[in-house]
């Protein structure tokens, strides 16, 4: 019985031994959780802790960090945020760098509000005196700081309209201050969500903020949420607000000095207010030298001898100092320009007016002529136009492409330069810009919402870059001429409206003999008497022109002459009906009357009496396929004759300026059209060729050598007339022909052949008389092979 009690004690002690084994082996196991250890998977709370470290403020260690967010009140977004926050930042903006257009807009309507209450309020600048706005890059902690010394927000403020999205400070301080307050008219961010482009390039965005009625606050949101707390440093802004960007990393080119200043030139160049960023240099400076190596030197110049004791004495009671580089830090002014538009023209000197210009354009010329106005009406606005005294080597190639030499500002702040409908093609060589107050623009303040306000911007920008043309000296409209007369020309095809104003401003070079172009105007005033015409000829070269038939008759009577030697100058005029009450006529075309008195009728109907013979021959026998008529000219004076183009026909230049553009479609119907119409050959009755040739029709017009002479006259009056030759061996040979006869020689005389060639035809005959024995004598076998066989 005893043993069995004993195996029962031996069994109890061993079964609570087992018990007490597992509770420590539990005890270990949640001392080394796996969920805790570095080694594991994170847990919620390190994730936030990490969070926590990775967020700092000026002055707050990581602890209080904590406790800020522990006491801090938790928001809610309202306008369904989830929804506006993706539209926001996934489709709103296209561009993720106007972030810090955004929010520079804020910082200057904040300094705007603040300087309003400072008029009537004497204690609101108390807290800060400075007004200006600051820019600070922190790269180790990837946070970028703009700070202003504006009005601030309470903690109301932060929750109605930092809380709700599409709601403008801006606007419910103008509704305050009243809406009829010309002074405060001028504030930018009317529009509500502008803040809200920071999160394009931040995952978090903290706002620390002072009120002159309320304590300091810090706002914190990550677009989902947002948070309020009290801030424990107290005071430390004095007035004003500071947005802190945690930024994404595929944002962090926004911490470089480099892109910051790029930004800041580009969108806020103008701001009223300072914009300061914090930025450093590189310089060498002076530092005197160390002890020990000033012990060296020293040792070094005993060991030298001395030359002169006096100068050695001068050099030794200098300091000795060596140059080092040195980084400093300091805010450096982004906003040096400020924006003279604002101003009135009579208040800005032209001194001011260049070296806007030189900042604005970065040319390094002054500008050839300027213009300030400030347009009231459907939509008002500032500008200042400038024309530029040399123009770009390729301005003339990319002609109809997007120019981006119009910028348009929205209370001073850029906006875009992307607007093609801002100033019509032919005058993109101008440059300047627009600043409007009251421009509908869309939410993102990308695009203008009305077109209809485009065109009446395009419309009064387009009278005054004219105006500002007509004002430009004669000395100095010479080297405009020179640079955009092109330009001019093309706007006298492409606007109509303005085609008036754009006739006045051409110039041409004329048969007066002045080497200066003359202006239509000038050559109206000095027309003869009962001239009822403008008579222009176009050509590829003023010596062309000069030399045309088409103007032997009119120069010798005293008449002046257009002559178009550039390749638009034709379309310029063809475009324009008429100037000052006189149209244009084309001297190469049909029309052309210089003659109408009773006996100048008389005379022309005698002459087309006495060479009707000559006329009808040529239209029906001798150039039958090639003319639509033959008649007496009155154009010529030297030539014999030359071809006219019909009224709404195509003149010789233009032929050759249509024939050789290279994007011309081949075999092109109407084109072909044109190229194709046959011509009217005027001939000079008074000329010996002409008189020769009637002489010869009227005895024996079926002989060859006449129809040669019409043909070779045809062919001459083509060339003349600028026109091209569509049988040129036909015409070589022709000429050859009467060559012949001139000379005695007779035409059927042929050519000499070379020897070599005549060596290398005897060499080909005796090879083919070898070749022809020698298929003989193969016929001849095979005859009596046949013969055997059988």
């Amino acid at each position: 019985m005893r043993r069995w009690l004993l195996f029962g004690v031996v069994g109890v002690l061993l079964l609570a031994g087992s018990c007490r084994a597992e509770d420590e082996i539990d005890e270990e196991t949640v001392d080394n959780d796996i969920g805790k250890s570095r080694e594991g998977s994170r847990t919620d709370d390190e994730v936030v802790q990490r969070e926590e470290e990775a967020i700092k403020l000026d002055g707050l260690s990581v602890a209080q960090m904590k406790e800020l967010h522990e006491k801090a009140e938790k928001h809610a977004f309202q306008a369904e945020v989830n929804r506006m926050m993706k539209l926001i930042i996934n489709s709103l903006y296209k561009n993720k760098e106007i972030f810090l257009r955004e929010l520079i807009s804020n910082a200057s309507d904040a300094l705007d509000k603040i300087r309003f209450l400072s008029v009537t309020d004497k204690e609101a600048l108390a807290a800060n005196p400075d007004m200006n706005i600051k820019i600070k890059a922190d790269k180790e902690n990837h946070v970028l700081h703009i700070t202003d010394s504006g009005i601030g927000m309470s903690k109301d403020d932060l929750i109605n309209n930092l809380g709700t999205i599409a709601r403008s400070g801006t606007s419910e301080f103008l509704t305050k201050a009243g809406e009829n307050d010309a002074q405060m008219q001028d504030l930018i961010g009317q529009f509500g969500v502008g803040f809200y482009s920071a999160f394009l390039v931040a995952d978090k965005v903290i706002v620390t903020t002072k009120n002159n009625d309320d304590e300091q606050y810090i706002w914190e949101s990550d677009a989902h949420s947002f948070s309020i707390v009290k801030d424990p440093r107290g005071s430390s802004l004095g007035r004003g607000t500071t947005v802190s960007l945690h930024l994404k990393q595929e944002a962090y080119d926004f911490l470089e000095p480099d892109t910051l200043k790029d930004l800041i030139k580009r969108y806020s160049q103008f701001i009223t207010f300072n914009i300061f960023l914090w930025s450093s240099k590189t310089e060498m400076v002076e530092e005197p030298i160390e002890d020990e190596e000033e012990a060296a030197e020293a040792e070094k110049a005993e060991d030298e001898e001395d030359e002169d004791v006096s100068i050695e004495e001068e050099k030794e009671a200098k300091p000795k100092t060596k140059e080092v580089e040195k980084t400093t830090w300091d805010w450096d002014l982004m906003n040096g320009s400020k924006p003279i538009w604002t101003r009135k023209a009579s208040e800005v000197s032209d001194e001011e007016y260049v070296e806007f210009y030189k900042q604005f354009t970065k040319d390094m010329e002054e500008p050839m002529g300027k213009i300030h106005f400030t347009a009231e009406g459907e939509v008002t606005f500032k500008s200042i136009l400038f024309i530029p005294k040399k123009s770009t080597s390729d301005l003339l190639q990319n002609y109809g492409k997007k120019m981006e030499h119009i910028k348009l500002y929205v209370k001073r702040v850029f906006i875009t330069s992307d607007f093609e409908q801002m100033m019509p093609k032919y005058l993109a060589f101008i440059k300047g810009m627009v600043d409007s107050d009251d421009l509908p623009l869309n939410v993102s303040r990308e695009t203008l919402q009305q077109h209809k306000l485009l065109k009446v911007i395009k419309k009064k920008l387009t009278r005054k870059a004219l105006d500002m043309i007509k004002k430009i000296s004669d000395e100095e409209y010479e080297e405009f001429w020179k640079e955009y007369s092109t330009f001019i020309k093309l706007g006298v095809i492409e606007d109509a409206s303005n085609r008036t104003r754009l006739s006045k401003l051409l110039r041409f070079i004329t048969s007066s003999g002045e080497e200066t172009p003359s202006s239509l105007q000038s050559y109206v005033e000095r027309m003869k008497d009962k001239q009822e015409h403008i008579y222009f000829m176009a050509g590829s070269s003023k010596e062309e022109v000069a030399s045309s038939p088409f103007v032997e008759r009119l120069l010798k009577r005293g008449y002046e002459v257009l002559y178009l030697v550039d390749p638009v100058d034709e379309y310029c005029i063809q475009a324009m009906p008429e100037f000052d009450g006189k149209k244009f006529q084309n001297v190469a075309k049909e029309g052309l009357k210089l003659g109408d008195s009773e006996k100048s009728k008389e005379r022309k109907e005698a002459m087309e009496k006495e060479y009707e013979p000559l006329l009808t021959w040529l239209k029906e026998t001798a150039l039958k396929e090639k003319i639509e008529k033959a008649v007496i000219s009155e154009r010529l004076s030297d030539s014999p004759c030359a071809l006219v183009a019909s009224q709404y026909g195509w003149s010789g230049n233009m032929e050759r300026l249509v024939s050789s553009q290279a994007y011309a479609k081949k075999n092109d119907p109407t084109q072909n059209f044109y190229l194709n119409q046959k011509k009217t050959l005027e001939v000079n009755p008074r000329h010996p060729l002409v008189k020769e040739l009637l002489r010869r029709v009227e005895t024996d017009q079926d002989d060859l050598t006449t129809q040669d002479l019409a043909q070779v006259l045809f062919d001459t009056a083509t060339l003349r007339s600028g026109y091209s030759l569509k049988d040129h061996v036909g015409f070589a040979a022709r000429i050859e022909k009467m060559l012949k006869l001139s000379m005695n020689v007779s035409p059927d005389e042929k050519v000499e052949d070379w020897p070599e060639d005549l060596e290398d035809d005897e060499e080909n005959e005796v090879k083919e008389g070898e070749e022809e024995e020698e298929e003989e004598e193969a016929e001849e076998e095979e005859v009596h092979e046949d013969h055997d066989e059988l």
